[in-house]
Order: structure tokens, then C-alpha cells, then sequence
């Protein structure tokens, strides 16, 4: 906008209706002598909705520009929503359909970890045939996801955050998002029940490679490709000391 004043003329009436401006505290974005911007014009419950409504839009955008990577990317979205919350899984095992359910405990870059009173169920992406929670069951706002740490945490993240990560799994799930090897990797040592297509195996697992996992039972080893699994649970007590006792007896009988 041309005013045909000098530019020395304009910055000092400028300044001076800034001085005679009658100034309106907000009691929402002022706080103090401090002002933080507001978000946008809208109101903040009309921005939420709007901020949703957008990310929602460009993850349907990007799943279907890339159809390859949708299931995975709709799937890690769903169970991010519903973290520490009871959901149903459905899969597909020998052409039936299975229900499992459980509270949404980890969540990778192709898989995801439910846990109940007794196990923990490590499910892959592509084994699912859908998601949902249960009906009945109340959907609550996700503030559990807000990490809260002390100030010696703080410093250890900032100077030596790699190590620090690495040694909390509840940091490595805020910070990475694992495949199924790398979190299975960790735990070594563990027994569990791998349900293949024909067949269920259990044992203690020996190692992970970027394409099998060995297990070992009594003696024995068993290396199975991460590709032909369906699901793997993890092995109570009982289930152990049943097996070593069906073992005992196969023994004595030879």
C-alpha cells in the first residue's frame, strides 16, 4: 500500500499509534509478560479437530500412493491410538480366522505386542486381517503416552542418549519403532510358542537373524523362518516344566 510518506515518516507514526494502542490481554495465550502465538485463527477445541482431521487425511493420502506400505502404515496408527488399551486382532491361520485379544504393549515397525494376564503375543503385520476394540470397553484420552522424566534423565539424554535409549525398553518404544527381530533379539533366552501354518513349535530362543529364529528344546534346535510365522506367545512356567516332563518320559521309554 503506497502512503506517498518517507519511510523515516511512516516507522515513526508507526510507532507512535503503537504507543497509543489500547492493548487487550488474551487470557489464554498470555501468560504474564510472556505471549505465545496462538495455533491459528480458529478456536483451540475447532484447531484439535481440524489437526486430526488433517493427519488422518494425509495418512489415507500416503497409504494409497504407496498401496504396498498401507496395511502396516493404517495398522501402526490404529494401535498407536489405542496404546495400553484392550483391542481384538483378527488373523489368519490355516484359511480360519482367529480372534486374540489383549492391551496394545509395543508397537513396531511390522509388528505388534498384546499382553494379557498370562502371555505376551508378538503378532506381525501381515498375518493380521483386521483390528478393533472391543465393544463396551471405554476409549480413553492417550496422556500415558506423555513421558514424564527427571532431570537426571534429561542430562543422560542429551549426553549420551544412544545408551541411555538402548537400555529402557519404554524409551526405545517412545524414540524407535523396532522390527520384529530387533525386538525378538532382545529376548534372547525367553521361551515361547511359535505357531506356524501346520504346526506349533516352543523353545528357548538361541539367536535371531535378519531372516530366522532358532530355538532350542532340550538339546535340540530348531531354526525357523520369521516369514512363516503367524504369531509367537510367550511360554508360561507351567508349559516349560510340562514339556521337560513329556521329554523325561519319551526318554525313559527308549
Amino acid at each position: 500500500m503506497r502512503t506517498g510518506m518517507r519511510h523515516s515518516d511512516y516507522l515513526k507514526n508507526l510507532l507512535e499509534e503503537r504507543r497509543n494502542e489500547v492493548r487487550q490481554v488474551d487470557p489464554i495465550h498470555e501468560v504474564g509478560n510472556q505471549i505465545t502465538s496462538p495455533p491459528s485463527a480458529t478456536p483451540l477445541e475447532e484447531n484439535k479437530i481440524i489437526a486430526e482431521y488433517l493427519e488422518q487425511k494425509n495418512l489415507h493420502t500416503l497409504a494409497n500412493a504407496v498401496p504396498e506400505f498401507k496395511k502396516p502404515l493404517i495398522l501402526k496408527k490404529f494401535f498407536k491410538m489405542k496404546r495400553n488399551q484392550e483391542v481384538i486382532v483378527y488373523i489368519d491361520h490355516q484359511d480360519d480366522t482367529q480372534e486374540i485379544s489383549g492391551k496394545v504393549n509395543t508397537i513396531g515397525r511390522d509388528f505388534v505386542i498384546l499382553t494379557n494376564l498370562k502371555d505376551r503375543i508378538w503378532i506381525p503385520y501381515k498375518t493380521i486381517l483386521s483390528a478393533n476394540s472391543p465393544s463396551g470397553v471405554p476409549t480413553y484420552e492417550n496422556a500415558h503416552q506423555n513421558f514424564i522424566y527427571d532431570n537426571d534423565l534429561k542430562r543422560k539424554l542429551t549426553t549420551n542418549f544412544g545408551e541411555t535409549v538402548a537400555n529402557r525398553d519404554v524409551l526405545i518404544q517412545q524414540f524407535f519403532e523396532e522390527s520384529l527381530k530387533g525386538n525378538l533379539d532382545r529376548w534372547q533366552g525367553g521361551w515361547v510358542k511359535v505357531l506356524l501354518p501346520d504346526e506349533i513349535v516352543m523353545g528357548k530362543i538361541i539367536s535371531v537373524t535378519e531372516d530366522s529364529l532358532v530355538l532350542q528344546s532340550f538339546g535340540s534346535e530348531r531354526e525357523i523362518a520369521l516369514t512363516g510365522v503367524t504369531l509367537i506367545r510367550s511360554a508360561r512356567l507351567f508349559t516349560q516344566i510340562l514339556l521337560m516332563g513329556k521329554n523325561m518320559i519319551k526318554s525313559i521309554l527308549r
